[in-house]
């Protein structure tokens, strides 16, 4: 039986949430000033490179790494994983980090939401009503009919369906797969759409941004090496909670790089969304 240090596994959640926000945050610089797509696609790249050795580590060869019984499934996950990146760092040059990210942070939402008609998990009527405040939270973000809509705001709001599919094919595909062959399977469908699609928008690159451009890379695949880590040690649902200070650490550095502001709208309506997401993660838990 597996033992679990949750304390651990807590550290490296909240390591993995501030090692994403930077991430974010040169996102948003890198796509300010050169194509969104062809920023995606380099750091697919290396994405795809360290996710070649993780899975091979893991599995004891590409081959192996690669053995589904459900590519179109497996590959499914990661075009929309590539799509919702590219949306939401189009969010974020678009919106900014604060608010993108704000909106972004009903995605466990539509995930417990989703999880019946895709998973046919039961959804209790608590957590309904949790969803349903969650998403009045997302409309007082939003202010449709108050202030003059931005149709921008629906970026975020497209990425976060676009992830909450993902988060859901990837719970179905893990019912015959292991974790390293649909980690192998997103980091190489990934980067072969993002090069189809982002290799037409390349553009000459100073050498400042290149360096930029390396660390955003870095900050990938240690992300996701933490992410990885952090899941060996503790349980999912012990963790998951933490998640939610990638808001706050995106926001901070929003406000304080970026000179961005934070309305009293986008306070009240996140800090609603994050209740109630926290409050459909602990029932879960209970339930589970």
């Amino acid at each position: 039986m597996q033992s679990f240090n949750t304390r651990l596994g807590i550290l490296f959640m909240i390591g993995t949430t501030l090692v994403f926000a930077v991430q974010d945050g040169i996102s948003r610089h890198l796509a300010g000033e050169y194509n969104v797509l062809m920023v995606v696609m380099i750091r697919y790249w290396f994405f795809a490179a360290f996710v070649i050795a993780i899975a091979t580590r893991q599995s004891g060869s590409v081959r192996a790494a690669a053995a589904t019984e459900q590519p179109v499934l497996q590959i499914t996950r990661g075009l929309l994983l590539g799509a919702e990146i590219c949306v939401m760092v189009l969010g974020f040059v678009l919106l900014g980090l604060v608010e993108a990210h704000a909106i972004f942070a009903c995605y466990p939402l539509l995930v417990a939401a989703l999880s019946g008609p895709i998973l046919g998990e039961s959804v209790g009527w608590r957590r309904w009503i949790a969803i349903g405040i969650g998403f009045v939270g997302v409309l007082i973000i939003l202010q449709p009919g108050i202030t003059v809509f931005s149709p921008a705001a629906l970026i975020p709001l497209l990425s976060a369906t676009l992830f909450a599919l993902y988060g859901l094919l990837t719970r179905y595909a893990a019912r015959k797969d292991t974790a390293a062959t649909s980690f192998f399977w997103t980091g190489v469908t990934g980067a072969a759409m993002m090069t189809a699609i982002g290799i037409w928008s390349w553009e000459p690159m100073t050498p400042p941004d290149r360096a930029w451009m390396a660390a955003l890379c870095v900050t990938g695949a240690l992300g996701h090496y933490l992410l990885i880590r952090c899941y060996e040690v503790a349980e999912a649902s012990a963790v998951q909670p933490f998640a939610y200070l990638q808001l706050v650490f995106a926001s901070l550095i929003g406000l304080t790089i970026f000179g961005e502001t934070l309305e009293w709208n986008v306070a009240l309506g996140a800090g609603l969304v994050i209740a109630s997401g926290l409050f459909t993660l602990w029932r879960a838990r209970r339930k589970a």
